[in-house]
C-alpha cells in the first residue's frame, strides 16, 4: 500500500467510526434490540465501490475493533464482525454482477448484516426463539440498505 492509500483508509476509517457514533446518539426506539441506522455502512459501501476490495475489508475490520474497544465491548465485537463481515462478503460477490446497481448491493449487505448478527446472536443466547425478530430485521436491512446505497449513488461521482 502507498502512503496515499494508507492516508485515505484511516481517514476512511475515522469517518466511518465518527458516523457510528453520531448514530449511537440518535435515539431509535423502535424495541427489536440491535436495530440500528447502519450509518457507518456509507463508508464501507463507497470504499467498496471506490477502492480495492482489500482496502474496503481493512476499513470495515478496524472500524470494528477500534469502535468496539472504544466505545464497546467484547460481545459487540462478536455481533459486528459477523454482521459486518458477512455483509462485506455478501456485497463483494454481488457488486461482482453487472445488473445490480450500489442500492441494490447495499440492500443485500443490510440485510445480511442483519443475518450475520442475528445468526450469532442465536448460537451465543442458544434460542431459537430470538429468530423471532427477523421479519423486522429483514424489512430495517432493506430500507436502511436502499437508503445507503442512494446516497453512495450521489456521492460517488464526487469523490473519483
Amino acid at each position: 500500500m502507498t502512503t496515499k492509500s494508507v492516508a485515505r483508509c484511516g481517514m476512511l476509517t475515522a469517518l466511518a467510526m465518527i458516523f457510528g457514533y453520531v448514530e449511537a446518539l440518535i435515539p431509535f426506539p423502535v424495541g427489536i434490540p440491535g436495530m440500528k441506522l447502519g450509518l457507518p455502512n456509507i463508508i464501507i459501501v463507497l470504499a467498496l465501490y471506490t477502492l480495492p476490495v482489500y482496502q474496503a475489508f481493512l476499513i470495515q475490520m478496524m472500524r470494528i475493533v477500534l469502535t468496539a474497544f472504544l466505545f464497546g465491548n467484547l460481545s459487540m465485537m462478536l455481533y459486528s464482525l459477523a454482521g459486518g463481515l458477512f455483509s462485506l462478503l455478501v456485497m463483494v460477490l454481488l457488486k461482482k454482477k453487472e445488473w445490480l446497481s450500489i442500492a441494490g448491493v447495499s440492500i443485500a449487505g443490510g440485510v445480511s448484516h442483519n443475518i450475520g448478527q442475528l445468526a450469532v446472536a442465536v448460537l451465543v443466547v442458544q434460542n431459537l426463539k430470538i429468530a423471532f425478530y427477523l421479519p423486522a430485521l429483514l424489512i430495517a436491512g432493506l430500507v436502511t440498505g436502499g437508503l445507503i446505497g442512494m446516497l453512495v449513488y450521489k456521492i460517488k461521482p464526487l469523490i473519483q
